[in-house]
């Protein structure tokens, strides 16, 4: 399913995100050395997260690589953010976040933000990208920050 969104969405073949990347892993291998806690890492971002692996990670499920590392990333305690992409949502998937947020996940749903008058889509995705980073404490100028009301 990710690589037909990557196709839909973002106009390039699987094999070019796939060489953007530094290290890549089969969504297969359960084996990797991302699935075991003794693997060291800051945590997970999972972009996009859909519901079905909300729901998969929620009800820790871990049928496939992105799930396991989840899991383990929970498990040992480290950030594991979602960004969420559906909507609207109904009462199953409230209740889905609410079961991932219970434990240890953050939902971050890459809502646009408009108080730093984004010019492009780019400056939106910027925008969400920036705060996601925030969450690791990862220095980053993607965007403009709040600086308050201007008097």
């Amino acid at each position: 399913m990710g690589f037909t969104t990557i196709k839909e969405e973002l106009n390039l073949s699987p094999k070019e995100v796939i060489s953007l990347a530094t290290k890549y892993y089969s969504n297969k291998d359960l084996t990797a050395n991302i699935s075991s806690g003794s693997f060291l890492t800051k945590g997970m971002i999972i972009a996009p997260c859909s519901i079905k692996t909300l729901s998969t990670i929620a009800n820790c499920h871990t049928d496939n690589l992105i799930t396991r590392a989840a899991d383990v990333c929970l498990k040992e305690s480290r950030k594991t953010v979602l960004l969420l992409r559906e909507t609207p949502l109904h009462l199953g998937h409230i209740k889905l976040m609410e079961q991932a947020i219970l434990q240890g996940s953050t939902i971050m749903p890459p809502l646009p933000a408009f108080y730093n008058n984004p010019q492009s889509i780019q400056d939106m995705v910027n925008h969400s990208v920036s705060r996601c980073l925030d969450l690791f404490n990862i220095k980053n100028d993607l965007t403009t920050r709040w600086n308050g009301l201007k008097q």
